[in-house]
């Protein structure tokens, strides 16, 4: 092994730290997901709470990450407020360079400070600062005030909180250099309760490989496949966003709380619409040439009778979605104010758009009114009133947004209107309506995100013909192993077309690590089931998973759901993969 194999401990609340050589687990894990599930096994003991200081935040790279496009991938590992078990979060920028050139191959953090803490990490050491300084600003600044404290010759990476975050909203995130996020499961709350406001990682070292000439052939060979053939253009040139025409057409469009699958306004809102009107740039991590992060410009009046600021706002489709067509908000602008909004506090765009998409239908049915939000008055598409709704989470400012802060399985459950609190296994669904695939991959992965299998690229394989219930339960099973293997790799999936199996091999070779394919398929059916065991461990049950109501009521893009027809797919699927039926 030649990739490096040292773990960094950290300790908020001794505020010590400690270097710990596991070449063993690099050796069985390569990184990624492989190691911060086990990691996370290890370290965080059966029962913990999500938000006490015996949850610990595990951070790793993978083996590839520095020295190849496209792997620089950085895997987090926790409890998750949001689920109650398995947090596993991904997110790029300079974050898994610049701990690999400082020296380390994973990151823990253990315990909690005792007031607002900054963490410093290089190649010699941990340092912790007061961060009081930092409470109450957005990740945005912090970002900002970090950066410039470096010197530009050395790799930096900051990664930090907003006041969502401070205030433990579950579904908080984790800002990373910016314009990447720790987005889903809530790890900003984990933050929160540490009082780990921010970190700067600095890397000053370097990265060997074993034979150079094998290195740089390698690397030509992904970097051509790139920018030479169409397999990443849409990420370049549209960007994700460009799925909301596409997904309109077919039907598969979440709109109005997964009510309906098409939006009248869908172009208005269109990934070729921002690009045309909005775009301000694009943006890449180290080493990649695809600039997949589009980056639009707003230009909000600075105050009454001033000049106008310029605002930069980071946007993807699942934003767009959650925050465009699931509310009914009608225009490109509109759509990036909420996306800021949630960015300067620091939230989950999908899960806030599930929340107040779930919030306005049960104003709109006297389940809630203004007694609760504030004196809010909550209409489809009102863009001012859900400003108002998110800046209210944030803060947590009465016992209905202190509740909506917790999830809103907890608020339906609390105010009712569960059938249409759209939630599976506690976590909101990505935008796409399109059939059993969708849905039943969603439940079965274990971060409970469309990442874990597209589920939705095998209902759209299945468009206008007859459901084939063994081949969605093959290309699933295989989906959730293989991609396993790619984020234990820490590879970005967006480049998941290019990193094939032959690829992947050779990478692997060109850093000193010799795997076969079959061993590599193993890695990711392990990890897996490594995942699941750490979900069963905390208490999750396939059998107690609620399934919304309308997700067999509304019309999917192959038609409307069956439920016995997807009760018994997931329970073929459960006693396949698992060996036991549903528990009950």
């Amino acid at each position: 092994m030649n990739h490096l194999c040292n773990v960094l401990y950290v300790d908020l609340k001794e505020q010590r730290h400690e270097i710990v050589e596991v070449p063993e687990l690099f050796e069985k894990f390569l990184g990624g997901s492989g190691l911060a599930i086990e990691l996370l096994l290890n370290e965080c003991p059966s029962g913990a709470g999500a938000l006490a200081p015996e949850n610990p935040v595990v951070l790793a790279p993978g083996p590839l990450g520095g020295l190849f496009p496209s792997a620089g991938k950085t895997v987090a590992a926790f409890k998750s407020p949001v689920t109650g078990n398995l947090g596993e979060s991904h997110a790029g920028g300079r974050l898994a360079v610049s701990l690999r050139l400082a020296g380390y191959g994973a990151l823990v953090i253990k315990g909690a400070g005792s007031s607002p803490t900054l963490l410093e990490i290089d190649s010699g050491g941990v340092s912790f600062r007061s961060a009081l300084p930092l409470k109450g600003f957005s990740s945005l600044e912090v970002e900002r005030g970090l950066r410039a404290c470096v010197s530009c010759t050395r790799m930096q990476s900051i990664i930090s909180i907003g006041l969502a975050g401070e205030n433990q909203v579950a579904y908080a995130g984790v800002n990373v250099d910016r314009y990447n996020y720790f987005g889903r499961l809530g790890l900003g709350a984990v933050f929160g309760a540490k009082n780990l406001k921010a970190i700067s990682i600095v890397g000053s070292g370097s990265i060997e490989v074993p034979d150079i000439e094998l290195y740089k052939k390698t690397f030509k060979k992904l970097y051509s496949e790139e920018v030479e053939t169409d397999k990443m253009a849409k990420y370049h040139y549209t960007g994700t966003p460009a799925n909301v025409l596409v997904l309109n057409e077919i039907g598969a469009l979440p709109t109005k709380n997964f009510q309906m699958g098409r939006f009248e306004h869908a172009e208005a809102i269109s990934g070729e619409t921002l690009g045309n009107d909005w775009l301000d740039r694009k943006v890449s991590c180290p080493l990649c040439p695809v600039g997949c992060m589009h980056v639009a410009r707003l230009r909000p009046a600075f105050a009454k009778g001033f000049e106008y600021e310029p605002v930069d706002v980071y946007h993807n489709y699942e934003s767009v979605y959650a925050l465009g067509n699931n509310l009914l908000v009608k225009s490109a602008e509109e759509v990036l104010r909420l996306n800021h909004q949630a960015n300067v506090f620091g939230l989950d765009t999908m899960l806030l758009g599930n929340v107040l998409a779930w919030a306005t239908e049960a104003y709109e049915k006297d389940i809630i009114n203004q007694t609760h939000t504030g004196g809010i008055m909550l209409r489809w598409g009102d863009t001012d009133a859900y400003l108002a709704m998110t800046e209210n989470i944030a803060l947590r400012s009465n016992s209905f947004y202190d509740k909506l802060a917790q999830g809103l399985d907890q608020t339906a459950e609390a105010y009712g209107g569960t059938e249409f609190a759209m939630t599976f296994g506690g976590n909101g669904p990505a935008g796409y309506h399109t059939g059993y695939a969708s849905v039943l991959g969603t439940v079965v992965g274990a971060r409970h995100s469309h990442n874990d299998n597209a589920g939705y690229d095998i209902d759209r394989g299945m468009l206008h013909r007859k459901l084939d219930v063994d081949r969605v339960l093959k290309e699933l099973k295989k989906e959730n192993e293989w991609r396993y293997l790619l984020t234990s790799l820490a590879v970005c999936l967006f480049a998941r077309r290019v990193y094939n199996e032959r690829r992947v091999v050779e990478a692997l070779k060109a850093v000193g690590i010799e795997r076969s394919v079959k061993e590599l398929e193993t890695l990711g059916a392990n990890v897996y089931k490594r995942a699941f065991e750490f979900k069963f461990r905390e208490g999750f049950d396939f059998g107690r998973v609620r399934i919304p109501r309308r997700t067999f009521e509304s019309v999917t893009a192959n038609g409307r759901l069956d439920e016995t027809v997807f009760r018994g797919m997931l329970e073929r699927y459960v006693k396949t993969e698992f060996g036991a039926n549903l528990r009950k």
